[in-house]
C-alpha cells in the first residue's frame, strides 16, 4: 500500500440543491474559497462544477470556471485542479415522442462540453464514461462522443479522470486505452451509491479494482450515507478518496457539514486512524504524473478576454 493518500474534495457538484443546506458554496468566489479551506484542512485536489450565482442551479458557463481558476491558481498553485466534463450528456424523452427531447434535456455537442478544458486547461478534467439511467432520466455518453471529448481533453495537456458508475464503464475504459484514444494505466475514480449505478460495497469496491490494471491509480467514493464508509473502504483497498457537499451534506446522521473543509477533517481523521497519510498537492501531482506548476499553459486565458 503507497505510504500517503490522495484526498480529492468535490467541493458543489450538480445535483446538490442550495434549499437542501445554506452551506452549499454557489458563487464563483463562494466556491473558490470552499476549494481553499478544503486544501488547508488537507486535499490535494479539488473537483469542481460552477453554478449560476443568482439562480444556484449548475452552469457551465466558461467565465464562471475562469474566476474559480483563476483565484485557485493564483492563491494556492499547488492545488490540483480538476474541473467537471458532466453536464450536457442528460437526456429526458418527451412523454408522447420519445425520439423528441423533453424538457430538463441537456444534451449537448461533445466539443461543448469541454470548452472549458481547452480554454482553462486544468491540471485534471473528469471524463464520464456511462451511459445509464438516472432517476427517470438518462445520462449519455457514447464511445463516439468520448472520443471526441478525450481528443480535446488531450490537447489541452489535461489528464482525464475516468469516472465509472459500473463495471460495463470498465470495459469501455479499458478498449479505449488499448486503441490509443486515453493513455494507461489510467486515472479512475469508482463512483458508488448513486441510483441505478454500482452500489457501495466492499466486494463492489474490490471487484472494480480488480477490472483495472494493476499500476493504475484509482479512488472510490459514495454518495449519502454511505459517503463516510466508502473512505475507509477505498483506503483499506489501496485507493485514493473523495469527500465534499456533492457527495454527501451531512457530517453525520442528522448532522449537517457546515462546510466541505468540515468533511475533508473528518475523511483525514479516518484515514489517519486507520494508520495512513494524506499526500500534499506536490505529492499527489508526482504521483499522478502531472504537469509541474511552473509549466506555462499552451493558450492562457485571461478573465478580460472572457468577458
Amino acid at each position: 500500500m503507497d505510504s500517503t493518500t490522495i484526498l480529492t474534495c468535490a467541493v458543489t457538484g450538480n445535483l446538490t440543491r442550495p434549499e437542501q443546506t445554506p452551506h452549499l458554496p454557489v458563487t464563483p468566489a463562494q466556491i473558490a474559497t470552499a476549494c481553499l479551506e478544503a486544501a488547508e484542512a488537507g486535499a490535494a485536489a479539488v473537483h469542481i462544477h460552477v453554478r449560476d450565482p443568482q439562480t444556484g442551479r449548475p452552469s457551465m458557463a466558461l467565465e464562471l470556471y475562469a474566476e474559480v481558476v483563476q483565484t485557485l491558481r493564483r492563491e494556492s498553485p499547488e492545488l490540483i485542479i480538476n474541473l467537471t466534463t458532466g453536464p450536457g450528456g442528460r437526456y429526458v424523452p418527451s412523454d408522447d415522442e420519445p425520439r423528441v427531447a423533453g424538457p430538463g434535456t441537456t444534451l449537448l455537442a461533445p466539443e461543448r462540453r469541454v470548452e472549458h478544458i481547452a480554454a482553462l486547461q486544468p491540471d485534471i478534467c473528469s471524463l464520464d464514461l456511462n451511459t445509464m439511467n438516472s432517476g427517470d432520466e438518462v445520462v449519455m455518453n457514447t464511445p463516439k462522443n468520448v472520443r471526441r471529448m478525450a481528443r480535446i481533453i488531450r490537447e489541452a495537456g489535461a489528464v482525464p479522470e475516468l469516472e465509472c458508475f459500473d463495471t460495463g464503464d470498465l470495459v469501455l475504459a479499458k478498449t479505449l486505452i488499448d486503441d490509443g484514444t486515453l493513455q494507461g494505466p489510467g486515472l479512475y475514480t469508482f463512483v458508488m451509491g448513486v441510483r441505478y449505478a454500482m452500489p457501495f460495497s466492499p466486494a463492489a469496491v474490490a471487484h472494480a479494482r480488480s477490472l483495472i490494471d494493476a499500476k493504475a491509480q484509482w479512488s472510490a467514493f459514495a454518495i449519502g450515507r454511505h459517503a463516510f464508509p466508502a473512505v475507509a473502504q477505498a483506503w483499506l483497498l489501496g485507493g485514493n478518496v473523495r469527500i465534499g457537499l456533492e457527495d454527501t451534506i451531512h457530517l453525520s446522521k442528522g448532522e449537517l457539514a457546515t462546510s466541505n473543509a468540515a468533511l475533508v477533517a473528518k475523511a483525514r481523521r479516518i484515514v489517519e486512524d486507520l494508520g495512513g497519510r494524506l499526500a500534499t498537492p506536490a505529492e499527489a501531482r508526482r504521483r499522478w504524473g502531472l504537469r509541474p506548476t511552473n509549466a506555462p499553459l499552451a493558450l492562457p486565458v485571461s478573465a478580460a478576454a472572457l468577458a
